[in-house]
């Protein structure tokens, strides 16, 4: 994925409680709750940054190398542009 990622907020509200972010999805009234190593992939989403340079950001803040985290970060991806809160492009 080389294309930087965005967050689409017209499909949720998002407030943050403590150390967490609770997002509720628009069309569903769902709730989500991101913390931890997932609040961190979050608050990077900027519409700036790719997979590769959160994938760099993360490594070096963890002190672990990209591919160690790159399952972890992909996993996280996937959910949030499945349930339609980041988009790529």
């Amino acid at each position: 994925m080389t294309q930087t990622l965005r967050k689409c907020p017209e499909n949720f509200a998002e407030t943050e409680i403590d150390d967490e972010v609770v997002l509720m999805d628009l069309m569903s009234g769902d709730f989500f709750s991101i913390k931890e190593t997932g609040l961190a992939i979050w608050n990077l989403i900027d519409g700036t940054r790719d997979r590769a340079q959160l994938l760099a950001t993360l490594a070096g803040s963890y002190a672990l190398a990209p591919n160690e985290i790159a399952p972890d970060v992909d996993d996280f991806l996937a959910q949030v542009q499945a349930a339609g809160f980041v988009a790529a492009g």
